[in-house]
C-alpha cells in the first residue's frame, strides 16, 4: 500500500461540542440490481458540434427515453425508469472520433455524492478538456438525494427508489447497446459517490477493473448515527434504506465496502480523504459546514479546529478500509491529507490518480 499521509495540524483532541454538519448526505444501500452484460452496440460517437433535441418517448429495451439532448460530445437524457418509478437522468461525454476498428469503448463511470448532482461533474473535474478521455466514453451517473447506490428497503417490499437496479439494471445495457459502451470500465466517486465505487465493485464481480473513493463514506456501519442524522436532515426515512442496524446488521453489511473488503482483492482501490481542518485548498476564512443535527457523538466530540465534521468521519472509514484491504492483500493506495469535505480536494485527487484508472482501461 502507497500511503501518503500529508496532513497537519495538531492530532485529534478533546474538545467542546459543535454543531457541525454534513455536506453531502451520507449513505445506504439495500438489495441488489444484477449487472446487466448485454452485447455491446456498435461503437459511435456523438456528431461533432452543433445541437440536438429529441423528446417524447423512444423504447429502448426496458426503458424509455422521455427526452435526448445532445451538444458536440454532451448527451443528456430523461428516462421513464422502472427503477425509479418515474424520471430518471444521465450525462454522457462522448468519444470525439470513430472507434479504430469498430469495437466497442472503454468506460469511466464518475458517480456523485449525496445531492446526486451529476451535472456538476463535467465542469468540477474538466472532463470535457482532458485529451485523455477522447477516446473514452463518460458516464455520469445521477440518483435522487440521498440515494446511496442502494435499492432501498422499505421495511422489505423493496424500491422504488432502486438506484443499483437503475445504474447497472437500465444505464448499462442501454449504454452498451445504444452508445457503445465496452466491458472494460473503471470508476471514481466523490463523497457518497466513493461508497458507490466501492460498493458496486465489490458486489459485483468483474463490473470495474479499477476504482477511486474521494472522501467516500466507506463504512457505514461504523457510524449509523451519522447515516441516520444525514437522512433525517434531508427529510427521509433512514430506516427505508437497509433497515435498522441491528435488527438487518447483515443487509448493512451487505452492502458496507469494510465488510466487502474481501471482494476488492484483484482490484486496484485508490482512498482518500482529508483531516477536516483547514488545508492548503480551502480559503482563509473557512467557515464551518453547515449544521447537521445529531451527526456529532457527545461522548467523542469533534475537535474545535474541525471545521468538516463529514470529512473527519470520512477519514476515520477510510483508514478503517485501506488497513482491511491491506490486511486481504489488495492492491490499494492512500492518500490521507489536510482539508475538508469539499470539491477542491476532490479535483486534485481526481488529477492524480486519472491516470492510473486509464492504465486499467487497456
Amino acid at each position: 500500500m502507497t500511503d501518503i499521509d500529508d496532513t497537519t495540524g495538531p492530532a485529534r483532541r478533546p474538545g467542546r461540542t459543535r454543531r457541525q454538519v454534513l455536506r453531502p448526505a451520507l449513505a445506504l444501500a439495500a438489495a441488489a440490481a444484477l449487472p446487466a452484460t448485454a452485447v455491446p452496440a456498435r461503437a459511435h460517437a456523438a456528431p461533432p458540434g452543433g445541437h440536438e433535441q429529441h423528446r417524447g418517448g423512444k423504447q429502448h429495451k426496458g426503458v424509455r427515453v422521455l427526452e435526448e439532448k445532445r451538444s458536440g460530445r454532451l448527451v443528456d437524457l430523461t428516462f421513464d425508469s422502472p427503477s425509479m418509478g418515474g424520471p430518471a437522468h444521465l450525462r454522457l461525454l462522448t468519444p470525439d472520433r470513430p472507434r479504430r476498428g469498430g469495437g466497442p469503448w472503454p468506460v469511466l463511470w464518475m458517480l456523485p455524492g449525496g445531492d446526486g448532482d451529476h451535472r456538476a461533474l463535467l465542469r468540477r473535474y474538466s472532463l470535457d478538456s482532458r485529451a485523455e478521455l477522447r477516446d473514452v466514453l463518460v458516464v455520469m451517473a445521477w440518483m435522487p438525494v440521498f440515494g446511496f447506490y442502494s435499492d432501498w428497503w422499505n421495511g422489505g417490499r423493496g424500491g422504488p427508489p432502486a438506484v443499483a437496479s437503475y445504474h447497472l439494471g437500465e444505464v448499462l445495457p442501454f449504454v452498451e447497446r445504444e452508445y457503445g459502451a465496452g466491458p472494460l470500465r473503471v470508476v471514481a466517486g466523490e463523497s457518497m459517490g466513493g461508497f458507490g465505487a466501492l460498493s458496486y465493485t465489490a458486489r459485483y464481480p468483474g463490473l470495474f477493473r479499477a476504482a477511486a473513493s474521494y472522501s467516500g463514506y466507506v463504512h457505514p456501519l461504523r457510524h449509523p448515527r451519522a447515516v441516520r442524522a444525514g437522512a433525517t436532515h434531508v427529510g427521509l426515512d433512514w430506516l427505508a434504506l437497509w433497515g435498522d442496524p441491528v435488527e438487518q446488521r447483515g443487509n448493512w453489511q451487505a452492502h458496507d465496502p469494510y465488510h466487502l473488503a474481501e471482494r476488492l482483492v484483484g482490484v486496484p482501490v485508490h482512498l482518500s480523504a482529508g483531516d477536516g481542518r483547514a488545508g492548503p485548498l480551502n480559503p482563509p476564512d473557512a467557515k464551518p459546514d453547515p449544521v447537521v443535527p445529531g451527526l456529532e457523538d457527545p461522548a467523542h466530540p469533534f475537535p474545535e479546529d474541525v471545521l468538516s465534521p463529514t470529512e473527519a468521519l470520512m477519514r476515520e472509514e477510510t483508514r478503517l478500509l485501506a488497513r482491511r484491504l491491506v490486511g486481504h492483500g489488495a492492491p490499494v493506495t492512500t492518500h490521507f491529507h489536510s482539508g475538508t469535505h469539499d470539491p477542491v480536494y476532490w479535483a486534485r485527487e481526481f488529477d492524480r490518480t486519472l491516470p492510473g484508472l486509464l492504465r486499467h482501461l487497456g
